[in-house]
């Protein structure tokens, strides 16, 4: 298959597209310092993406951010911030992708374990996974010609735990949160989250 990793310079990203080449995928990794680049954030950006890659056979994006903090504290510019890049910007690579999606293909979008366990300072994150997840449910029931859409959320992951000081023992590494990913390409869900395996936060 021809798969489009976008924010495959990041930590989730890296692992998903090496899992996808030594399962023998051809593999185009993208994210903004890439060739061909692209800025989730920026709609003209993911246009002049996709009309250089052309039609592919699925569509990962393990890209956007969000901003974390107490809600008032959050500026207007942090808000919109987290909506642009995390929630819109994924919305738009499924939006602007779809025509290059080819039958059969699947969307593969990153939510995160925070749309079910909210934490302190983290109503951004839980704002961007939840919509997402509204969002993948809606889109599923107006997809054709067998095209799928699955979000995977994701915990935290050990290496990013790691570097911002915390815990990293109860979370799975890269290597296996990538595994999620590959489960949602190689199966059959439509419009379902999918959880890394033994990180469901809905059990």
């Amino acid at each position: 298959m021809k798969i489009v990793v976008i924010g495959a310079t990041g930590t989730i990203g890296k692992a998903v597209a090496q899992l996808l080449k030594d399962k023998g995928h051809e593999v185009i990794e993208a994210s903004r310092s890439t060739q061909p680049a692209i800025d989730i954030a920026d709609s003209a950006s993911i246009d002049a993406f996709y009309k250089q890659v052309g039609e592919v056979d699925a569509i990962v994006s393990a890209a956007g951010d969000a901003v974390g903090g107490p809600i008032d504290k959050l500026t207007d510019e942090q808000v919109q911030f987290s909506i642009n890049s995390k929630l819109q910007g994924q919305i738009n690579v499924v939006r602007k992708g779809l025509p290059y999606l080819r039958p059969n293909g699947v969307f593969v979008i990153t939510g995160g374990f925070l749309a079910y366990k909210p934490a302190p300072q983290t109503s951004m994150y839980a704002v961007a996974n939840s919509g997402l997840e509204g969002f993948a449910k809606a889109v599923a029931l107006d997809l054709t010609a067998g095209r799928r859409i699955v979000i995977v959320h994701p915990p935290w992951v050990a290496e990013t735990a790691a570097a911002l000081g915390m815990d990293a023992s109860p979370w799975p590494n890269a290597a296996t949160t990538a595994e999620a990913y590959l489960a949602a390409i190689e199966g059959s869900a439509n419009g379902q989250p999918v959880f890394v395996e033994g990180y469901d936060p809905t059990a």
